[in-house]
Order: structure tokens, then C-alpha cells, then sequence
């Protein structure tokens, strides 16, 4: 080893001798005269000592001891960029060669803080104007905590100073290589550095949100290791700022902010302090679009778990054998979080929730998102302790199911489904049905009906069933599934109806009645919205597929009796306005001949709605219902045939029928000259089927002044300018000419020659005679 040293010295003795010029040229007077000469000699120098290989590391070791000085002093102060940039690099070789390079650190520190950190306060601005050299510089930083270590804690003010400075310098490259020589730093002196470490929160969070990703990836890594090496007084300065990088456009951030929060959890002297802090950040990234993220977040949180079950496994002694049982129905293809992961949950959610709800109704958007996917996965690890937290579970979930976001409502009724899973329905429904019934009035009344779907959905038919009878009888009653005609409102009437379906599908004929007056409901509400009524359509179909009826006529016919009876209960009160009337054109209409069977409870039922006190708009209403299912009469209103067995019914029946033809009387031929053109044709083919009906028993000679009134009253109207009215007219007086072929006749010879022309009169008289009696015949006698 002696021999070896001695060689060594005879070394750098040689080196040093030979170097001895270019020293004196570097000594001399900085001046721009002098830039070639001292340009030369640094080159020379670097030259003959670090790019050499003649040179091992003592003897490297002891030129330096001679260089130094000179070298920091044109490093510090030489006005030529490329005789410093030559500097760097010969004291960067150096540094990185020579076996002891703590040795330069008391010469070498305050040149780097004069020149980096602004002098000897640290505030009066960055020394080196040149962004490549400050760049330069601090990578020869960073490379002198690598090789010095713990040897530089004695410089932890100067270390801070310039970092201070340099984390936020202009130049992108250099906060980058400031933020890992930071992190650096934070490891090599973890017994130091963390005095200091507060001093640093500051810049980086002022450099986080850096147009440049690779600079916030930088910044998110530094910041990961002053935390974890600091004090733990500055953790809530950063979070903040760590959570908004959840949202950042670059997966690397994401993943960078992931990989630190992770490490926190995991190695953080005083992480469980801030559990209910941390756990959020890392939770979300389960859910990030990437799947890498997802996965690392996964992996990093499922560690977590299991070191804090280890570390308190004799707290989770007695609980360990009940939380380990899978609960009897849990979300399928779901896997369920570890024992410690569900535990630091269950211990955290009352510390959470105050954040969870303020979050989700942020006005950012992307923060709403990510708040609300939180939510499902916390409600997932909560499991039954969810039951705890129930009231201000449901008034967050009011809140945002009824998000104009589609995503954030989504995502809220999925975990408003988790609810369904882990609380007993018992617990849910005294919560939910009372909320329900009273949330009409509220501006957004379709949350409350939106997160009982959820949870019926999420709920297991076995123990909904005993409670079927009360969620039936809460959505079907007048307060709930007629308070409200919007679009999403009735929506979530549907949505709460097909969860009954489908998770109690069996069981729904007990409550057959209340889903189907639902579900009438639904469909006279939503005239605006036929889709609607087409998917309540569809749920009335499937109540019939549950109860094992055949078609919907059949559902009908079970329940039509109480259907009416529940009309006419509110019918007295009926308006334009009401549903019920709508409702009932629903169940006619709808029911097909099954509405045959039931019209005696209906008479009782339209006596009441067209009482002449009732609203008119009501009335045409009903009457609009009644002509459309006449016309249909033998599918629907006569499907039975309505030949009644009692003679005063029948009695009653015809008087009925004399009074309203004494009422309409000429009224009728008063339509002819209606303004317009429909209630005229309507008109029109009224005369002509009353005309057909009659038979060979109608007495044309007692009842001739009558048809000869009708006649002259339709043969003004032959002479119509419309040549489409003129031919219902002559189609009318057709079907009159085999009543009384003789008196028309004689009505159309006395007509003929007033009309502009006589061309439907002559088509009339030719069809007139072409009848079997010739066309002047007398019709025959009434029979007696």
C-alpha cells in the first residue's frame, strides 16, 4: 500500500508540475483579454487530469487538492460561459473519480450556493445566467449527495438554500433535476433533513402544476420523499395538492402520485395519523381509466392492508374468524377487499364521509366524477358498517343522483346498490319510503325514487319479500306516482317497479294490483314521452310473465273491478288535469273486451265524469274515449253481446235513446253547414248510417215530413262547390232513396233546375230508377 501511495504522489507530483502554467493563467485577471489564454489552460488542465488514464483516484485525488480553488473561482466568476462550462465538467470528473470527494465539499458548497441559491442569503437571485450551465451545476449537485452521502449533513442550510431556489427556476430542465437531487438529498440525510424539509413544501408546490408532465412527475416524486422524510407538520399542505393530480391529464402523474401516496401508507413514520387523508388518494387510483394505474393502485393498497392486519393482529383476534366470513350476498364477480383493507375503512369512514359529500357536489366536474366513484368503493369495503353512516350515506346520495352529469348519477347508483347488499332492508326502506313520500315538493324529486331502485335493486328477494306489501302500497299511493309528470321522475317510477320484478319475481302477485296502478300511471303521464309508456307496456307484461297469466287481458280482468272502484273514489274531483282521467282512458282502451265485462261499474263511473257540472275539458275528453271505443264496440264496450235480460233495462235503454234523438234532432242538419269541413263529412256519415239502419219496419208515410226536410236540407248540399261534399251528399241521398224513392224524387225533380248544374241530380234520379220497384214506387205499409 506504501509503495503504491508513494507512486501515487510521484504522480500527481509530475501532473502538478505540468499544470503549474495553466494554474498561474487561471490566477490571473478575469478580463476578456485574457479568454483565449485561461480558455486553453482549463482545457489543458481536464485534459491532462480527468480525461486522462494515466491518473488513478489518489492521485487524482491530490491534483484536486491543488485545482480546486482555482477551478471554483472561475467557476464563481470568470464572464466567459464556456471557461465556466469547462469548470462544471472538470469538477463534475472530479467528483465522480476521486475516492474522497467530501474533502472538497468546504470549498465546494459555498461557491454552489453562490451561484445557485443567490449568495449568502439565498435571496438575491440566481448567480449563472445561463440556463445549460445552472442545469449543468445542479446535476453536479445531484451528483455529489450521491457520492458524499450522510457527509453532507453539516451543509443541510446551503443544500436548502439552493434547492429553494432551483425548484422553481425558469428553465424546465432544471427544476426536473432539482426535484431528484431533492429526493436525493431527502434519503441520504433522513436524520437532518428533516429540520429543513418544510422549507421545500412551498417551491414544489409551486411547481406541481407545470405545463410540462415529466416536470410534475419530477415534482410529485420530490414531494413524495420530503414528506416521507420530514417532520409530518406539512402533510396538510400537499395533500391538496397531490389530490389534484388525480386529475391530471398525463397517466404518468397519475401513476407517479399512486406509486408516493402508496409509499406513504406504507412507510411514513406517522401514517396513522393521516389514514383518513391518505386513504382517498390511493382508493380513486383503483378506479383511474388506466389500467396500469388501477392495477399498481390495487397492488400498493392491498400491501397496505396486510401490514396494518399484521401490525395489529392482536386487536383483530376476536373479530378475525366474523370478518373473514364472506357476507351471505355480495356484488357478483366482485372481489372482496382484505380483512386489513375493509378494516381501515370501516375505522375511517366517519372521518371521511364530511369530505365525501362536500366533494361530490364540487362545481368541478372531473372532481365530482372522481368523488363519486370513491363512494362505491368505499361502501364496498364498509359492508354492513354502512348501516352506521345511513342517514348521511342517503343525503349525499340524494344529491348526487340528481346530478346534471350522467356519470356522476351513475356512479352514485351503483353505490347507492351497495347499500342493497350490506343493510338490512328493514334498516333501508324506514329511511328511504319516508324520504319518498315527502319528496315531491323538492326541486329534484326523482333522487329519492332514483336511489330506491338502486337499493331494491341491490337487495336480496329473500329479504325483501316480508316488505314487499309497503314498498307497493308507498309507490302506488296518489302522493308518489301522481305528484310529478317529469320525464325523470316517472322514469324512476318504472326503474323502482322492474327492481320489485326482478328481485322478487315470484312473490309480485301479492301486490299485483299497486305495480299495475303504478305502472297505469306511468303510462297516462307520459304522452309526451312515448318511450315511457312503451317500457311501463313492457313491465305490465312482465308482472303477467311473474304471475303466470297469458296475456295482459287477463292481468285486466283480475284486477278491473278494483281499478274502477279506485277511479270512482276520486272522480267527483276530476279536472282537465287529472291524471285519472288518463288513467282510464288507459285501462278502456288497453283492456280490450275485457272492459265488456265490467260496464256497469263503468256507467257508474261516466255517470259521474259527465255530470253537466264537470269540467268541460274533462267531459270531451271522456266522450272522445267512448267514441273511439264504439267504434271498436264488439272488441271492447259489447264484447259480451249487451242484450240485456231485463225488460225495464231494455225499456230504459230505448227511452234513453228516444231523448237523445229528441235532442239532437235538426241539430244535426245544422252540422251540414259547419265551418268545418271535418264535423261536415262526420255529419254526413252520421245521416247516411242512421238512413241505412232503418228498416222495412220504419213507416216512410207517417215519418214524410221529416225525410222530406232531410231531403231538401241534402239537396241544397248536392249543389255544394266542393265536388267532394257533393259526392258524400250523393252517397247519403242514395241510402235515403230506399226509404222513400217516391218523395225524393219528386224533392229532386223540384230541385234540379236551381242548381248551378244537373248532372248529381240526374246520377241521383238514375239510381232511383234503377231500384227493383222501378223508383216511383210507395214504400210498404208499417207493419202493425
Amino acid at each position: 500500500m506504501s509503495a503504491m501511495a508513494s507512486v501515487e504522489e510521484h504522480a500527481a507530483e509530475a501532473v502538478a508540475r505540468g499544470l503549474f502554467r495553466h494554474v498561474n493563467c487561471l490566477n490571473e485577471d478575469h478580463s476578456k483579454n485574457n479568454t483565449a489564454t485561461r480558455r486553453r489552460a482549463l482545457e489543458a488542465i481536464k485534459k491532462e487530469t480527468v480525461d486522462s488514464e494515466g491518473l488513478s483516484g489518489g492521485a487524482l485525488q491530490e491534483v484536486l487538492c491543488g485545482l480546486l480553488k482555482p477551478l471554483l473561482r472561475c467557476l464563481a466568476s470568470d464572464p466567459v460561459e464556456r471557461c465556466r462550462e469547462t469548470a462544471i465538467a472538470t469538477l463534475t470528473e472530479f467528483l465522480r473519480r476521486v475516492p474522497r470527494p467530501e474533502d472538497s465539499l468546504v470549498y465546494l458548497m459555498p461557491c454552489l450556493t453562490q451561484r445557485l441559491g443567490g449568495g449568502e442569503g439565498g435571496g438575491g437571485g440566481l448567480k449563472e445566467p445561463s440556463e445549460e450551465l445552472r442545469l449543468s451545476l445542479v446535476e453536479m449537485l445531484t451528483l455529489t449527495v450521491d457520492v458524499c452521502g450522510k457527509k453532507l449533513a453539516p451543509y443541510l442550510d446551503d443544500m436548502i438554500k439552493i434547492l429553494q431556489v432551483t425548484i422553481v427556476d425558469p428553465f424546465a430542465d432544471v427544476k426536473r433535476e432539482s426535484c431528484r437531487c431533492t429526493a436525493r438529498f431527502a434519503e441520504s440525510v433522513p436524520e437532518h433533513f428533516h429540520m429543513q424539509a418544510e422549507s421545500l413544501v412551498k417551491p414544489l408546490m409551486q411547481t406541481i402544476s407545470h405545463q410540462h408532465s415529466r416536470v410534475r412527475v419530477s415534482v410529485v416524486e420530490a414531494t413524495g420523499a420530503v414528506v416521507q422524510h420530514g417532520s409530518g407538520k406539512h402533510v396538510d399542505d400537499v395533500l391538496s395538492h397531490m389530490a389534484q393530480r388525480l386529475f391530471d391529464s398525463s397517466p404518468q402523474v397519475r401513476k407517479a402520485v399512486t406509486t408516493v401516496v402508496g409509499d406513504w401508507l406504507l412507510h411514513m413514520r406517522d401514517r396513522y395519523s393521516y389514514f383518513h387523508k391518505l386513504l382517498p388518494l390511493l382508493l380513486s387510483s383503483t378506479t383511474d381509466e388506466v389500467p396500469e394505474i388501477r392495477l399498481l393502485a390495487a397492488e400498493l393498497w392491498r400491501k397496505t392492508g396486510e401490514q396494518w392486519e399484521r401490525e395489529n393482529e392482536d386487536d383483530l383476534k376476536d373479530k378475525m374468524d366474523f370478518l373473514l366470513a364472506p357476507p351471505p350476498f355480495y356484488p357478483a364477480g366482485v372481489e372482496r377487499p382484505g380483512l386489513g383493507c375493509r378494516e381501515l375503512v370501516v375505522r375511517n369512514l366517519g372521518r371521511l364521509m364530511p369530505a365525501v359529500s362536500h366533494d361530490v357536489t364540487d362545481w368541478l366536474v372531473p372532481t365530482r366524477v372522481k368523488t363519486s366513484q370513491l363512494l362505491g368503493v368505499l361502501l364496498l369495503h364498509a359492508e354492513d358498517h354502512c348501516t352506521q353512516h345511513l342517514q348521511p350515506l342517503l343525503a349525499t346520495l340524494y344529491l348526487a343522483c340528481g346530478d346534471s352529469e350522467r356519470e356522476v348519477a351513475d356512479n352514485c347508483r351503483e353505490a347507492a346498490k351497495m347499500l342493497g347488499f350490506f343493510v338490512p332492508p328493514e334498516v333501508f326502506l324506514k329511511l328511504l319510503l319516508g324520504h319518498v313520500e315527502t319528496s315531491s315538493s323538492s326541486p329534484r324529486p326523482w333522487t329519492a325514487l332514483m336511489v330506491l331502485a338502486a337499493v331494491l335493486e341491490g337487495c336480496s328477494g329473500s329479504l325483501l319479500r316480508p316488505h314487499l306489501q309497503r314498498v307497493a302500497d308507498t309507490l302506488a299511493c296518489p302522493e308518489v306516482c301522481q305528484e310529478s309528470q317529469q320525464v325523470l321522475y316517472v322514469e324512476q317510477l318504472v326503474a323502482c317497479v322492474e327492481a320489485l320484478l326482478v328481485q322478487c319475481s315470484g312473490d309480485c302477485g301479492a301486490v299485483s294490483l299497486q305495480l299495475l296502478q303504478v305502472l297505469l300511471t306511468v303510462q297516462s303521464l307520459s304522452t309526451a314521452e312515448p318511450s315511457l309508456g312503451h317500457k311501463a307496456l313492457e313491465s305490465i307484461q312482465r308482472l303477467c310473465q311473474v304471475q303466470g297469466l297469458a296475456c295482459v287481458s287477463q292481468l285486466y280482468r283480475q284486477h278491473m273491478g278494483r281499478l274502477l272502484d279506485w277511479l270512482l273514489a276520486s272522480a267527483h274531483d276530476w279536472s282537465g288535469c287529472s291524471p285519472q282521467r288518463l288513467q282510464l282512458q288507459v285501462i278502456a282502451v288497453q283492456s280490450g273486451p275485457v272492459i265488456g265485462e265490467f260496464v256497469g261499474q263503468l256507467m257508474a263511473l261516466l255517470r259521474v265524469c259527465l255530470q253537466p257540472n264537470t269540467d268541460p275539458e274533462m267531459r270531451l275528453s271522456i266522450f272522445t274515449m267512448l267514441a273511439k271505443l264504439l267504434l271498436d264496440a264488439a272488441n271492447s264496450l259489447d264484447s259480451q253481446g249487451l242484450d240485456e235480460d231485463s225488460p225495464s233495462a231494455r225499456l230504459f235503454a230505448c227511452r234513453s235513446l228516444s231523448i237523445l234523438l229528441r235532442l239532437v234532432g235538426t241539430k244535426l242538419l245544422k252540422r251540414l253547414d259547419d265551418s268545418s269541413d271535418q264535423v261536415r263529412s262526420l255529419a254526413l256519415k252520421t245521416l247516411g248510417l242512421w238512413l241505412t239502419l232503418l228498416c222495412v219496419d220504419y213507416n216512410a208515410q207517417l215519418y214524410a215530413a221529416h225525410l222530406e226536410l232531410l231531403f231538401q236540407q241534402l239537396l241544397l248540399h248536392l249543389d255544394d262547390p266542393d265536388s267532394s261534399v257533393q259526392e258524400q251528399v250523393l252517397g247519403v241521398l242514395k241510402a235515403g232513396s230506399r226509404v222513400h224513392p217516391a218523395l225524393l224524387e219528386r224533392e229532386i225533380q223540384a230541385a234540379r233546375d236551381k242548381q248551378r248544374s244537373p248532372v248529381y241530380c240526374d246520377r241521383l234520379l238514375q239510381h232511383i230508377h234503377s231500384l227493383p220497384t222501378g223508383g216511383a214506387a210507395e214504400p210498404p205499409a208499417a207493419q202493425p
